[in-house]
């Protein structure tokens, strides 16, 4: 199974800050990512004039390997990475990027190799992608499957048919929906592939605090799991609250005293239910800060 990171605030992360900008011309650092929206690992640039979007040679765990320049940094204290980084190879030629898409007409034709590898040793497993080393050196499978699967005679076979180093990696579903990607229920491509770089755990009392329906229709992605986006959306809602009346307040309204009774957080708004029991919904600029007051406590 992969691993998934512990994102430090990915969701808050993104923009270029805290001493991450593409305003300057040489940078000390930069982060990079095998994958679109893949982990970012950290290289020193040499003195390598680089630009966001730059695409670098960088001397990976299974050997060089091409990556693209995702965050820059001017500053190797601000990358949150203990002891001296790695330096970049060089800055990826025209001749390396034409390599690069060979790689991936390659991989394309690896995959249904594979796939009729998996039918004819009858394994219980969805194959998801392929993904070639710079070099060549090593061919990694990656597939989901519901339990574990023993696919040592399949990476034997495979090892004898494409004569490189075969790795086979099982991954879950969020995994599985950041490689294919697709579109939310919003319309729009998914976070995880587009700016999530790791997962962070979602519960289902974050819904609850956002007073969303609990339908798992209605808060799912893709990937059958609750929405990434209800996580890193809660700093919103939180923020919002509290310049709203808690749900029991007692506020005054151009209709009359009354007691909150719902919070429209997205719409910065809240029903009142007037002393007649009649409801009406406030804006929160106009209701008077002075005229709030807490709910009696028995």
């Amino acid at each position: 199974m992969t691993e998934h990171i512990d994102p430090a605030k990915q969701a808050e992360e993104e923009p270029q800050a805290c001493g991450f900008t593409s305003s300057r011309p040489n940078p000390a650092a930069v982060g990079v990512s095998f994958r679109r929206g893949g982990k970012i690992y950290y290289f020193d640039t040499q003195g390598i004039r680089l630009q966001l979007s730059d695409h670098v040679l960088v001397d990976s765990e299974k050997g060089l390997d091409i990556a693209e320049v995702v965050r820059l940094a001017h500053d190797q204290s601000t990358v949150g990475v203990e002891g001296p980084l790695k330096p970049i190879v060089r800055k990826a030629t025209e001749e390396d990027m034409a390599h690069e898409q060979r790689l991936r007409q390659k991989e394309r034709k690896a995959l249904r190799i594979c796939e009729r590898k998996i039918a004819q040793h009858g394994l219980p497993m969805k194959l998801i992608d392929a993904d070639y080393t710079f070099e060549g050196r090593c061919l990694v499978f990656f597939f989901s499957a519901e339990g574990r699967v023993d696919f040592r005679d399949l990476v034997r076979d495979l090892a004898r048919t494409f004569k490189t180093r075969i790795e086979l990696r099982q991954i879950g579903v969020r995994d599985e929906a950041k490689m294919l990607g697709g579109l939310g229920s919003c319309g729009r491509p998914l976070c995880c592939q587009t700016f999530l770089r790791a997962f962070d755990p979602v519960s289902i009392k974050v819904a609850k605090d956002q007073g969303l329906s609990l339908n798992p229709s209605k808060i799912s992605g893709v990937c059958d799991r609750l929405m990434c986006c209800l996580r890193f959306e809660q700093r919103m809602y939180q923020e919002i609250r509290t310049q709203m009346p808690a749900i029991g307040d007692r506020v005054v309204t151009a209709s009359g005293p009354g007691q909150v009774v719902e919070q429209h957080v997205l719409a910065e708004e809240v029903v009142v239910q007037l002393r007649d029991d009649s409801r009406v919904t406030i804006a929160l600029d106009e209701l008077n800060p002075k005229s709030r007051g807490r709910r009696r406590r028995r």
